[in-house]
């Protein structure tokens, strides 16, 4: 589950996460896998912004705050959104996850706040493929936001929105040993689109005069984008050189963030919004914690810095007996914060 597109809904949120599968792949889901987030030595964190290219038994908390533009009659808006998610695996390169959120907005000018659940988020991922030596990954995925399961007030939409996807990671730690200050990077990344199942939304709305009036909403398709940079301190002191990094910053993930959201409808061909979101990660043995800035990149996404705030739970390091394991099958255990 992620962020709420801002064609599709003006709130910038926080991430969309877009878990994924194709029914028919379960055929060839494996009796075994590595653990979550591992591609041979390299641990890839959960990121704020963007969806993670790997599954995994997890619960999220992310909370995001910023100043959203004005467009037409409504008034810049300071908005902030408590988005919760929980991922379980079923077979260990296949998960399901259940996400929603709540929302809080102040418009400039009025004097009523409005309050309220966003819509339900249901997802799948498959993990089709990891590399060790090369520590790639690469996933597949499926997200429905159930329309009109949140409050309309709160800007949740009336339609379904389908958001098929693309993820993938990768660390450079199989660059050769002279390269060594640049083998902690990782990139990660995903394309996927927001498809609606109906193109406009007639809402009623009561008027000045005290009259019912129609207003007719465009529902736009667009196309889901981004990447992160990450430079892995745990990996450069375990993998790589140690350099006699004190705690916590041995633990520390420095990363920058890119989210973006193109139109693919007619109406808005072309048009762009999207945030760079410079931040810091830090792993602990069973959580994770992360806090980012959240930096408008042109006008549409609006010109106040806002930020992102994210508490991680590893419940398959927490519970791997129980609440931690999939279903079918094993996941070969490795807790996310030893990776010496």
């Amino acid at each position: 589950m992620t962020a709420q597109s801002v064609f599709l809904d003006r709130r910038p949120a926080p991430r969309r996460r877009r878990a994924a599968t194709i029914v028919g792949a379960l055929a060839l889901v494996p009796l075994c896998a590595w653990p979550h987030g591992f591609a041979g030595k390299r641990f890839f964190p959960s990121t704020l912004a963007i969806e993670d290219p790997f599954v995994n038994d997890e619960f999220s908390l992310i909370v995001a705050h910023i100043k959203e533009p004005g467009e037409g009659d409504e008034p810049p808006t300071l908005a902030t959104e408590i988005e919760a998610e929980y991922a379980k695996t079923i077979f260990p390169n296949f998960a399901i996850s259940l996400g929603g959120s709540y929302n809080h907005l102040d418009p400039d000018g009025e004097e009523d706040d409005r309050n309220g659940p966003g819509n339900l988020e249901v997802g799948a991922k498959y993990q089709v493929f990891t590399s060790p030596y090369h520590e790639a990954l690469l996933a597949i995925g499926l997200e429905a936001e159930v329309g009109g399961t949140g409050d309309r007030d709160a800007e949740a939409d009336e339609h379904v929105t389908i958001s098929p996807a693309l993820f993938f990671g990768k660390g450079l730690g199989d660059l050769p040993e002279s390269l060594w200050y640049v083998r902690p990077f990782a990139l990660t990344g995903f394309f996927g689109g927001n498809v609606p199942t109906e193109g406009r939304t007639v809402v009623l709305a009561v008027g000045e005069d005290g009259e019912v009036e129609e207003e007719i909403e465009d529902n736009p398709t667009t196309l889901g984008w981004g990447f992160t940079v990450q430079y892995n301190l745990n990996y450069l002191e375990s993998h790589v050189r140690d350099v006699g990094l004190p705690a916590p910053l041995d633990r520390m993930v420095p990363l920058v963030e890119l989210a973006l959201e193109t139109c693919i409808s007619d109406d808005c061909d072309g048009e762009t919004a999207g945030t760079v979101n410079p931040g810091i990660i830090w792993l602990g043995k069973y959580i994770q914690l992360g806090i980012e800035a959240q930096i408008p990149l042109n006008d549409r996404t609006g010109d106040n810095v806002g930020f992102l705030a994210q508490f991680h739970v590893f419940v398959d390091d927490l519970m791997p007996s129980s609440l931690g394991r999939p279903i079918f099958g094993q996941k070969t255990h490795r807790p996310s914060w030893q990776v010496r």
